[in-house]
């Protein structure tokens, strides 16, 4: 996932919650069965005021798979 945010040209993950400017601290991985593959993830970033709504828009429709922490992911993926 490339967290640089395309709207301001920074290296600050930015919340992915409408009209949200706060730092994003969570990762929501989710993917749509009906468009990607089982293994394909897609990412949102939630601050922490927006964590839980995103994750319920995106658990009542089936699409979210994990939740972790914006450190733990960017960690894994420098492995």
């Amino acid at each position: 996932m490339n967290i640089l945010n395309a709207e301001t040209e920074t290296d600050t993950p930015i919340c992915s919650a409408k009209g949200c400017r706060a730092p994003a601290v969570w990762v929501l991985a989710w993917n749509n069965p009906k468009l990607h593959t089982p293994e394909r993830r897609k990412t949102w970033l939630a601050c922490e005021e927006h964590r839980e709504h995103l994750s319920k828009f995106l658990g009542m429709r089936g699409f979210l798979k994990d939740v972790v922490s914006l450190e733990e992911w960017t960690a894994a993926e420098n492995q």
